[in-house]
């Protein structure tokens, strides 16, 4: 059922056994596997069906870290959440988002990486990723390249090498999580959805070590309350703690801040074009199919992309990292010098001039002869991992909104380590493709400064981070806020760390984990 909660009687008290804030993946997700139980579900979501510039006005905040898209762009208050905002072009019309789960090593703790480590495996986890491909409708589950390269009846690449390997990536349609899956949720007889509902606050009890209700308001001056037995918070990894440290009744830091780490540790996959791969045979991209785009298999949208092997990480001590060898036709930078296409798009560049002097040299030469004469090549789209920070961070800001309460301030931290890791497993692949006869590579990253077109994906990782200490984490290794017996995370802010893979894949993964965890307790309370 859907329920406008601006109808709602005032102060009116809503009551259920789970109550899920937030309506996009994780808590349209958590909704629908509870579907089937006995248990009265209650989804709280900020916004309609579709977005609107004043509800969505809510999430505006402060970048005060590496620039950051503006936060009420990078994130979608409505029915389906940020999953409306997905986009990679599958073709006919249809977008979706990569999907792909975290590798092995990324759950491991490793010496070279701190505060990296889950405290469970990616072993424990896989039952759930096979759950959640179903649900994404992206079986069967395998990842290995071979079982798709083989059914497309094209000409094999040449081998990568020891020190790389293929990876394969998967989509799915937006419209599961923006709109069927939402669908199922509203129309199912054990489930009320509120729409419009935004939560202000987390009423702990004076011992703060259970929550007793939710105090909600709407835009138009209404206000409720809800309880329930079970809270689980789906609101995103930025929102998610900005809701805790705004709950400070009780705790003056906010809920389940004992340790000051709830908002640490923000994390994005960096993304970024850099390097180029002029191949040795015109036939190689004839030889690449799976590389070049995305190309259905049986129904099922899947692309190539290269990463380093386990055994190269751990040798040489690096971050998880994929690059996607994208076609253009750029001119050859073997044969010209190729100058930065923006030599003033950001300070940094700018301070590098005295040393860019070619770049500025050419430049001018192309103003006066035209463009340079281009060929086809490959252009590397790479995607990496970054470095657990707790000085990357989200904050309470000074402004307030609408309802009066503090505004989010993000400071995205991106550390030489982070760029230095990419510069070394650039040099290692470019090093290993030339060896194996797919052609020159041309470095563009010199040094660790990120380039100049350095962006996130929107990703929003680590905020209310997993870990079986309280002292090192938010939730444990249930998803349970540390301290707090009644109250849950579901998404992407409880990853420690976040490997080079997109992260919906082990978001659902992880929500179908959580979901079976809360009918479990039920049914123990039951007994």
């Amino acid at each position: 059922m859907i329920v406008d909660a601006r109808s709602l009687a005032p102060n009116a008290r809503v009551e259920a056994d789970v109550c899920i804030v937030g309506g996009g993946t994780a808590g349209v997700t958590l909704a629908r596997e509870l579907i089937r139980s006995p248990l009265r579900v209650c989804v709280l979501e900020s916004g309609g069906f579709n977005s609107d510039p004043e509800t969505q006005a809510l999430y505006v905040g402060e970048n005060v870290g590496y620039p950051y898209y503006p936060l009420d762009s990078a994130r979608a208050r409505c029915l389906g959440g940020s999953s409306t905002l997905w986009h990679v072009p599958l073709g006919d019309g249809r977008v979706g988002p990569r999907l792909r789960p975290l590798d092995p090593i990324d759950f491991e703790k490793r010496d070279w990486v701190p505060y990296s480590g889950w405290p469970i495996s990616k072993s424990q986890l896989d039952p759930y990723y096979d759950r959640a491909q179903a649900i994404c409708h992206i079986q069967p589950a395998s990842f290995e390249v071979r079982d798709w390269s083989r059914q497309t009846g094209e000409a094999q690449p040449p081998p990568v090498g020891e020190d790389v390997e293929t990876i394969l990536y998967k989509f799915c349609s937006r419209d599961l999580f923006a709109k069927e899956y939402p669908g199922e949720v509203a129309a199912a007889e054990n489930t009320t959805t509120f729409l419009y509902a935004n939560v202000l606050e987390i009423v702990a009890n004076d011992r703060a070590d259970h929550i007793d209700a939710l105090e909600v308001a709407t835009l138009n001056g209404n206000r409720f309350s809800v309880a329930a037995s079970t809270f689980v918070l789906a609101a995103g990894g930025i929102e998610t703690p900005r809701l805790l440290m705004l709950s400070n009744r009780k705790q003056a830091a906010g809920l389940g801040n004992h340790h000051d780490i709830v908002g640490r540790f923000f994390m994005e996959h960096l993304h970024f074009w850099s390097g180029i791969l002029v191949p040795s045979e015109p036939d190689l991209f004839q030889r690449t199919v799976l590389f070049n785009d995305i190309h259905a298999v049986n129904g099922i949208d899947v692309v190539a992309k290269l990463a380093l092997s386990e055994r190269t990480l751990r040798r040489e001590r690096l971050l998880n990292q994929n690059i996607q060898l994208m076609p253009r036709l750029r001119p050859d930078p073997f044969k010209y010098r190729v100058p930065n296409p923006e030599p003033v798009a950001s300070m940094k560049v700018f301070r590098r001039i005295a040393g860019r002097w070619q770049d500025l040299a050419v430049a001018c030469a192309r103003r006066i002869r035209g463009p340079l004469p281009t060929k086809p090549v490959f252009v590397l789209a790479n995607m990496t991992e970054q470095m657990p920070n707790p000085e990357s961070r989200v904050m309470l800001g000074r402004e307030r909104d609408a309802f009066g309460q503090n505004r989010v301030m993000l400071d995205w931290k991106i550390t030489r380590a982070d760029i230095a890791s990419v510069v070394r497993t650039q040099e290692i692949i470019g090093a290993s493709l030339q060896r194996h006869g797919w052609g020159r590579f041309h470095r563009e990253l010199l040094d660790h400064e990120p380039p100049p077109d350095t962006h996130g994906g929107y990703h929003h990782i680590g905020t209310t981070r997993m870990h079986s200490d309280p002292r090192q984490g938010v939730v444990d290794p249930d998803c349970r806020v540390h301290g707090i017996g009644n109250l849950y995370i579901a998404g992407s802010s409880v990853f420690p760390t976040g490997g080079y893979a997109n992260p919906v894949l082990t978001t659902v993964a992880l929500t179908i984990r959580l979901a079976d965890h809360v009918k479990d307790l039920a049914r123990q309370k039951a007994a």
